[in-house]
């Protein structure tokens, strides 16, 4: 992978926390990987990381349930949330209800309507990158801005599935956000089971995904990460990458950090060989 040379131009990734964390938060743990990324990329690399709307309080049920069961990244994830009564610095893209099938995920409309939000204000993105439920939810929102995505929901939804988000649909996110280039999930996980959230999988995403698991996770199951790797058309040994770890974003570990380096730069070596292609095509050939 490493033997792509950067792009020529600037990119710009989408950052998102996992259960519990907060932009600012995810923001400061990942610096070390932050300043290996601007080395790596001479052009230019503009990480932003948004805030998930939905605030946890220790009265969440869900947030109590913390216990290390991995319930759809419930446990408290790097030490983000305080330990101080009242309001918390604890945030979630969507809160999981339900133990056994069918679950729903609550809020999770509100959550990618933030970061239908924030593409619009600050992008267009390159990229996604997410970690455990932020890592679960780079996938949904590589998924939802492909080709022929909404069709695939208006099917399921005949059986129950989720309705495509409206925050997404092109009239409402309009020109401003292209399919992705490439999404990145460390920790992340699909819906598994029978649950309303097939459409993000059927087909499977196009859009190519590195996965990073830990072989000492306790928090999320390998069977739910790699039920994601499968949900994707990319899904050979390339695009998957264990680090001797656990819970956490490798950021400091040089082959992990070397593997999603190679990985952008191939990415986006290829989009740009395809349109020096389509410029070629394109041209008046004077025979």
């Amino acid at each position: 992978m490493a033997a792509a040379p950067p792009p020529s131009r600037p990119i710009k990734v989408l950052m998102l926390h996992g259960y519990t964390q907060s932009g600012p938060l995810f923001q400061a743990k990942t610096g070390a990987l932050r300043k290996t990324l601007q080395k790596a990329f001479p052009s230019g690399v503009d990480l932003v990381y948004p805030t998930a709307p939905i605030r946890l309080t220790p009265a969440d049920e869900s947030f109590l349930a913390g216990n290390g069961t991995g319930r759809d990244g419930a446990g408290k994830e790097n030490g983000s949330a305080s330990e101080a009564p009242g309001e918390l610095d604890a945030w979630a893209w969507w809160r999981r209800k339900g133990d056994g099938e069918p679950y729903t995920y609550e809020g999770l409309e509100t959550g990618l309507a933030r970061i239908a939000e924030v593409m619009k204000a600050q992008g267009p993105f390159d990229g996604v990158v997410g970690f455990s439920q932020g890592g679960a939810c780079a996938a949904m929102v590589a998924s939802l801005l492909e080709p022929g995505r909404r069709t695939a929901f208006e099917e399921k939804q005949k059986d129950g599935g989720m309705r495509f988000p409206e925050s997404f649909e092109s009239d409402t996110q309009g020109a401003s956000q292209p399919p992705l280039k490439f999404a990145v999930s460390y920790s992340g996980f699909a819906a598994r089971g029978m649950n309303p959230y097939h459409a993000f999988y059927e087909p499977k995403i196009q859009t190519p995904v590195l996965h990073f698991l830990g072989t000492q996770d306790v928090v999320v199951e390998e069977a739910r990460s790699l039920a994601l790797v499968k949900a994707c058309e990319h899904a050979d040994d390339k695009y998957v990458v264990y680090h001797p770890g656990g819970h956490f974003l490798p950021s400091t570990q040089k082959a992990s950090v070397n593997a999603l380096i190679g990985f952008i730069k191939e990415v986006l070596h290829g989009e740009e060989g395809k349109k020096e292609e389509e410029s070629v095509e394109d041209m008046d050939v004077p025979f």
